[in-house]
């Protein structure tokens, strides 16, 4: 957010903060063990701060600040870190540290070293009064541009100071925001003083805020809701806004102290699920035909013209999934998920892949309550029938988002649905006298 030259409740010193959290963080170990780990979760205690469990680092997790140095960060259009404005004090990234007038910028704004495409990013920031920074991810380093001109942020602010100042309309500006796109919804802000635990989850360009556990936005890049809030909103004239797939993580500086501690990231880059050789991380249920031809995964109708599927060794609960398919005679089929199959019988959902006319992208619960929604018929339109099609299934808890070549199909909660976890599974209709080609397959694990 820009600076507003405005202050107010000068009783309180941002050193006061400081202090404390110094205090605070001087007597925490900055070390951990997988012992101390195990006591920490059986305890129901986090590990201490700039640390990784032994399951965060086996789950791929990494440390963006090590709470000691500022190893992996240098400034924004800069080769090398600030030498003034930001410090590591006592296990915390300071921006605003030596800053002598709190509300000049000093140090100017640091980005990591490292770019980010997908990936599940974790911070803890506690404010000073009036404070105002925040978090941008896929940054665009541009000469003579600010950081904010071309890069998406999770706004960090002091809302009760600046609703007080009433100096400007702070609907999409306070914290947890995706600034000045979209507002939160209800949320717990803790104050100066007090440590809150910031999110930005983002893959296959769906983004969330999180703010102390709680979903505060969410919004998919490039999509017609996301350009049109651009088009009316201050980066309207900056044509590469949001438009990175990749880009370094950011963190502003706008002059008063904001603290940050436990940066961590989990890349979220897509894995394949088919090597385009052979069947290997799948399991043939049925007599239908399933071979690898010129690096594609084809199912075809075998003599018995039954029922067929191919299912995934793996197990998934919340994932983002695209397929590419191919149509070349009836094409009825599906894309199963949190599914299970014994011998034919399949258990779970089918996101449809169907000749026109026939609902491909609506959910379809197999031996169960049949269609729980389908497509607009005017949303056909989006099939091609006999060329390469690409479909992309989301499933996070109760959610279900359903895409054909970048139209949204289908957008539904099931709280049944949400219950489940199981196998990604290919269909082959019975009938005979279909064959369907797939390639690309590639999910993200959500997790969940």
């Amino acid at each position: 957010m820009r600076k507003t030259r405005k202050t107010m409740r000068h009783g309180f010193v941002a050193g006061c903060i400081l202090a404390a959290a110094c205090a605070d963080a001087a007597d925490t170990p900055q070390q951990t063990t997988p012992d101390a780990d195990m006591a920490a979760a059986a305890a129901g205690q986090a590990a201490p701060p700039n640390t990784l469990t032994e399951a965060e680092r086996d789950a791929g997790w990494r440390l963006l600040f090590d709470g000691e140095t500022t190893n992996g960060w240098r400034g924004y259009n800069r080769e090398s870190f600030p030498d003034t404005g930001w410090a590591v004090i006592d296990g915390m990234l300071v921006v605003g540290a030596t800053a002598v007038d709190p509300d000049v910028p000093v140090g100017g704004d640091i980005v990591t070293t490292e770019s980010f495409s997908d990936f599940d990013l974790r911070f803890e920031f506690m404010l000073s009064e009036v404070a105002n920074s925040g978090v941008l991810y896929r940054v665009i380093e541009e000469e003579g541009a600010e950081i904010w001109f071309n890069a998406p942020e999770y706004q960090v602010l002091d809302d009760t100071a600046y609703i007080e100042m009433g100096t400007m309309d702070m609907r999409t500006h306070l914290t947890g925001d995706n600034y000045d796109l979209h507002a939160a919804g209800e949320k717990t802000l803790h104050g100066p003083g007090e440590w809150n635990e910031g999110r930005i989850r983002i893959a296959n360009n769906h983004v969330e805020h999180w703010l102390n556990g709680v979903k505060t936005v969410e919004y998919e890049l490039g999509s017609a809701e996301w350009e049109a809030l651009v088009a009316a909103s201050k980066f309207a004239p900056y044509p590469r806004y949001g438009r990175a797939a990749s880009g370094p993580i950011g963190l502003q500086d706008h002059g008063r102290n904001v603290f940050y501690r436990n940066i961590k990231i989990l890349p979220l880059g897509p894995v394949s699920l088919f090597n385009g050789e052979n069947l290997d991380g799948w399991r043939v249920h049925g007599t239908e035909r399933w071979y690898v031809e010129n690096g594609e995964l084809v199912c075809e109708s075998g003599p018995d013209a039954e029922y067929g599927y191919l299912t995934t060794d793996r197990i998934f609960r919340d994932f983002d999934l695209t397929v590419d398919f191919r149509q070349e005679a009836d094409g009825n089929s599906g894309v199963f998920f949190r599914s299970g199959v014994e011998g034919t019988i399949v258990s779970g959902w089918q996101a449809e892949v169907a000749p026109p006319g026939l609902f491909t992208g609506g959910i379809y619960e197999s031996y169960g309550r049949g269609w729980l929604v389908q497509p607009d018929a005017a949303l056909d339109a989006a099939l091609r029938m006999g060329d390469w099609n690409t479909l992309r299934v989301r499933a996070v808890g109760d959610r279900i988002t359903t895409w054909l070549n970048g139209t949204r199909m289908v957008d539904f909660e099931d709280a049944t649905i949400g219950e489940a976890e199981g196998s990604i599974a290919l269909q082959i209709h019975d009938g005979g006298g279909i064959k369907v080609r797939w390639r690309n397959l590639k999910i993200v694990d959500l997790g969940g």
